[in-house]
């Protein structure tokens, strides 16, 4: 089954005085393959530019432009409309000789590193028990549905109890945060036993699937693993991921995936915010 959806996401920078010039790239576009339809896209700048796309290393939509003129305000948004399918389940017959073939540590051997914010587990005690446990497993699979359940079960989703900066190390520590660090933690426990897996970002529908709702929404995250082919997993709400996820960038971690980053030359900025909404479309 698939399904269609509105995807509108606005967030804005102001700056305590005029900023002289900036250079911003955006990742908002939604991905296009691997069971994702791009039905229609615009980015609107405020200040008008001229927006350049190309695709990122990870396989990524980028949209680029910069501003030569004083500005104290910019506001991006990004309008779309996708279809969506549900994920085929997690059940295949890899094992984990399958996983240290040569060949496959290769191909996946930036899914498989500790990065920025995905820091290596074995080297704290808190996870290192846990790894243990996971590694004792018969089948990736089953490894890999025990560590998701393991972060639902132990971190507790508490908005503004992280941020953008914490890693897995901090997150598993204190017991909470946000979908970011559920995400990043699930990485740190997989990537040790030799399953690649890779950050996702994008938009979760949350409403109950009635054609012609809106809901508001936000930036999501979740993992996608590799055991034969590429399964998403949602450890934020223990889950498959199904229609209502809106895949956007993949990469190593939240450093990979930021839907709007740039640098300027002026004062200090501060956020506006950020307004995502979801709809529900008619095929």
């Amino acid at each position: 089954m698939s399904w269609r959806l509105k995807v509108s996401h606005h967030t804005g920078l102001r700056y305590t005085e005029p900023v002289s010039a900036s250079f911003n790239e955006a990742r908002m576009t939604p991905a296009d393959g691997g069971g994702q339809l791009l039905i229609a896209h615009e980015l609107r700048v405020s200040p008008s530019a001229r927006v350049q796309a190309y695709t990122d290393y990870w396989g990524t939509t980028v949209e680029a432009f910069d501003l030569h003129e004083p500005h104290t305000v910019l506001d991006v948004t990004s309008n779309s409309v996708v279809e969506t399918t549900e994920t085929t389940p997690l059940e295949t017959n890899v094992d984990w000789a399958d996983l240290a073939e040569p060949a496959v540590v290769d191909a996946w051997c930036e899914f498989l590193r500790p990065s920025r914010y995905v820091d290596d587990a074995r080297d704290d005690p808190h996870r290192s028990d846990l790894l243990a446990e996971l590694a004792a497993y018969d089948r990736p699979a089953d490894a890999i549905h025990a560590a998701v359940t393991a972060v639902e079960e132990h971190m507790r989703y508490t908005p503004g109890s992280t941020n953008v900066f914490t890693k897995a190390s901090e997150a598993w520590a204190n017991g909470v945060g946000v979908c970011q660090d559920f995400t990043h933690v699930t990485l740190s426990l997989l990537r040790p036993l030799g399953i690649p897996a890779r950050y996702v970002s994008g938009y979760l529908y949350t409403g109950s699937g009635e054609v012609g709702e809106r809901v508001t929404g936000e930036s999501h995250a979740w993992v996608e693993v590799w055991d034969g082919d590429w399964h998403g997993l949602d450890p934020t709400n223990g889950r498959v991921v199904g229609e209502g996820h809106v895949i956007v960038a993949r990469g190593r971690d939240y450093a990979d995936v930021s839907p709007l980053k740039g640098i300027y030359a002026g004062g200090h900025s501060e956020s506006l915010g950020v307004e995502v909404s979801l709809t529900r479309l008619p095929r």
